[in-house]
């Protein structure tokens, strides 16, 4: 079925939509990949009527299952043929099934809305929207634009930048638009334009321009100061956005709710916690801590200075919960903690919303991360039940989560059925084929990258990298290294040295711990210090080549030198699932409470294994 699935898109993207037609109605069996290819061919060709009249016959079909993307290419249908009676229909279906929490469907439906003409109601389903995406953030503002709603269109355009939503052309475009429109220059509100071409420089990357034009405003408002200060942040600048919020309050502006979130956000990126918790009891005083904008950034914070505890206590003192369910499960997530991910996940499917991508997409990497797959797969069994499976972010995960796992064949398969071309799920198949040895599959996934209009980024290359290095393939490995900044205008990260130093260490050729060259050894780990003076990795190999020659004295001196600066090595952690109960364990952890009675059974077990060996 997948084969076939795949010629049918094909002609579908190539516009054959005859042949397509005649290659789908031959067909014996139809899934719904086979029948979504088909309407999404007639919607893009703009044939509404048979567009729907296939989704109704879909509809009626035994076996078949809806899911967002089906609703929202007929939804994107009914608008371009003005059916609002239709669009109705299915609108009243997406609330009863749930489908309108997906930024798809929610976005199709305000753009339906908004062609019609019902702009009220659009405006209703927007606020109603749990996750807005750039789509839906600019198919508001232009229905308010076209619809002559100058001023509430420059409103949400506002909301957007604050919303931290990452532009594209054309919403700059209509926001100029609608500040020409509304002679918003006329009235004294040029603050309007000059921020909305200020932030389209530093969108662009023109950041000195962006300063200038800044500098020169007559007004430097809130808004003006929040768009330098998120600027910074996005641009991962978090001291320049540190600068700007106390020389904002040196001015006399004072923050808004946007300008506090963003400035935590820099602070948790900088993982300065200190700063964090002043920040966060001035917004307490302020009254800004219940906003959802604030509370969000402050539970961020806490969760990327390690502060769970913290992060837990805002997000249960919320009133208002929407995103920040994401936020939690992600923050234990990442911090190792997976029952307690699961929980949240499982509160969040009892008292929450509707689960989403992001959700599912963060319990999903902790199945991956634990190796437990059974959970793995009941989350997938899920995430079918509710429709999820053809999300970018849900089918990376799943493809992660399954290599990790071991099951690189179901990685596989999920690859193989995508009909989305996102360069983070072709990245996550390349680092899966290459973890597990299949190099050159690894290789030839990369190299399909550029065929489907795609660019690989920093982690596309760590992957091939990592697939030459266990293949041997030196030559091969230069190549694609020379690609990273030559051609695609990536810099290299230590990961990428990294991968390039295991290259020649697997091939040979490089030697200086293996020979006992100190000399070379220095100046090697000078120089990837040089990247990152806080790689604990790089202290801990150059001790292990003078243990190796006996020179006990300056390993023991390198270690004292890394206790000084505060450079320590990440820990490993371990799990272990017995009895479905799945315990967790770090490297030299001794405060569990059976922990004197699990080293003497390690010991036992040590011992043992000698005398066998």
């Amino acid at each position: 079925m997948p084969e076939v699935n795949a010629q049918l898109k094909q002609l579908v993207k190539t516009r054959h939509l005859s042949d397509a037609r005649a290659m789908f109605d031959k067909m014996p069996y139809r899934d719904e990949i086979t029948w979504t290819n088909m309407i999404s061919g007639y919607v893009n060709a703009s044939d509404s009527s048979e567009a729907l009249d296939l989704f109704s016959n879909m509809c009626i079909q035994p076996g078949l299952r809806m899911d967002h993307f089906m609703l929202s290419l007929a939804l994107k249908a009914c608008a371009l043929i003005l059916n609002l009676y239709y669009g109705e229909l299915l609108h009243g279906y997406s609330v009863k099934s749930g489908f309108v929490n997906s930024v798809f469907v929610g976005s199709a439906l305000l753009d339906m809305y908004a062609k019609i003409g019902k702009i009220e109601q659009g405006c209703r389903v927007f606020n109603e929207m749990p996750i807005r995406n750039v789509v839906s953030w600019t198919t508001i503002i232009t229905g308010l634009v076209r619809a002559s709603y100058n001023m509430e269109g420059l409103v949400y355009f506002c909301e957007m930048q604050r919303s931290k939503v990452e532009y594209d052309a054309y919403s700059f475009a209509i926001a100029l638009k609608a500040c020409v429109d509304a002679g918003a220059l006329n009235y004294g509100r040029s603050s309007f334009v000059a921020n909305t071409l200020a932030t389209m420089y530093y969108k662009s990357g023109k950041l000195d321009y962006g300063m200038c034009l800044f500098e020169k405003m007559r007004t430097q408002d809130v808004v003006s100061w929040t768009t330098i200060i998120t600027t910074y942040v996005q641009m991962g600048q978090a001291e320049h956005a540190i600068e700007a919020f106390m020389k904002m309050k040196e001015l006399d502006v004072s923050p808004n709710e946007y300008s506090f979130a963003a400035i935590i956000c820099s602070v948790g990126n900088l993982a300065r916690i200190e700063w964090g918790e002043q920040l966060h009891a001035h917004v307490l005083c302020v009254g800004f801590v219940d906003l959802l904008s604030v509370a969000n950034s402050v539970m961020t914070m806490y969760s990327k200075c390690g502060q769970l505890t913290s992060a837990s206590l805002v997000f249960h003192g919320m009133t208002r919960k929407d995103v920040s369910w994401s936020t939690i499960i992600a923050a234990y997530s990442q911090g190792g903690y997976g029952e307690e991910a699961f929980e949240y996940l499982s509160w969040m499917r009892k008292e929450g919303p509707k689960p989403n991508e992001f959700a599912f997409s963060n319990v999903l990497s902790v199945c991956g991360s634990m190796a437990i797959l059974e959970q793995g797969k009941q989350l997938h069994a899920y995430v079918l039940f509710v429709g999820l499976e053809r999300i970018a972010l849900i089918q990376s995960a799943l493809i992660n989560m399954y290599s990790k796992c071991g099951s690189i064949k179901e990685a596989s398969k999920i690859f193989d059925v995508m009909e989305n071309d996102d360069i983070v799920s072709w990245t996550a198949m390349i680092v899966g084929y290459a973890e597990h040895g299949h190099s050159q599959e690894a290789i030839d996934v990369f190299e399909k990258i550029p065929k489907v209009g795609l660019g690989p980024d920093a982690v596309s290359f760590i992957g091939v990298l990592t697939a030459c290095s266990h293949a041997g393939l030196v030559d091969l490995g230069f190549h694609y290294f020379n690609l990273i900044n030559n051609k695609y205008w990536i810099n290299p990260s230590k990961e990428h040295y990294g991968c390039m130093i295991d290259l020649l260490c697997r091939a040979g050729r490089l030697t200086c711990r293996v020979q006992g060259d100190v000399d070379c050894g220095i100046c090697s780990v000078e120089e990837i210090l040089k990247l990152d003076p806080s790689i604990a990795g790089a202290h801990i190999t150059l001790a292990n080549i003078y243990a190796t020659r006996g020179r006990w004295r300056e390993a023991t001196n390198l270690r004292k030198m890394m206790k000084a600066k505060g450079v320590v090595k990440e820990l490993g952690w371990s799990w272990i699932k017995v009895n479905d109960q799945v315990s967790a364990f770090v490297a030299g952890d001794r405060s569990h409470p059976q922990g004197e009675y699990i080293y003497s059974m390690l010991d036992l077990l040590a011992s043992r294994t000698k005398i066998l060996i």
